[in-house]
């Protein structure tokens, strides 16, 4: 749970068309990730690949997600052992807008 001195870090996410390849997500600039958690989900999306690397990167955790209307927390990152690319997050569901 979210603690009273964390603030969410904004990001911009939008519902996922879960026909469209997960890599070809990712060259346009996307990555492909769900939320669940209890009471929601499992909710497909995608959001944009920089602004949450420079986030994740500054240690952001607690996402506010623009667009979904949700706050969740970054459960599980998958990167890619080599490139280090991440190709997949995992949000777990911690509240409502």
């Amino acid at each position: 749970m979210m603690t009273a001195t964390e603030t969410p870090t904004k990001l911009e996410a939008q519902e996922r068309d879960t026909a469209r390849n997960p890599r070809q997500l990712r060259t346009d600039g996307l990555i492909p990730a769900t939320i669940y958690g209890k009471g929601f989900g499992p909710l497909s999306i995608q959001v944009p690949t920089k602004p949450f690397y420079m986030a994740y990167r500054d240690g952001a955790d607690i996402y506010e997600l623009d667009g979904i209307g949700v706050i969740a927390k970054a459960h599980q990152v998958q990167v890619h052992s080599i490139s280090h690319e991440i190709l997949h997050i995992e949000f777990l569901f911690e509240s409502k807008k």
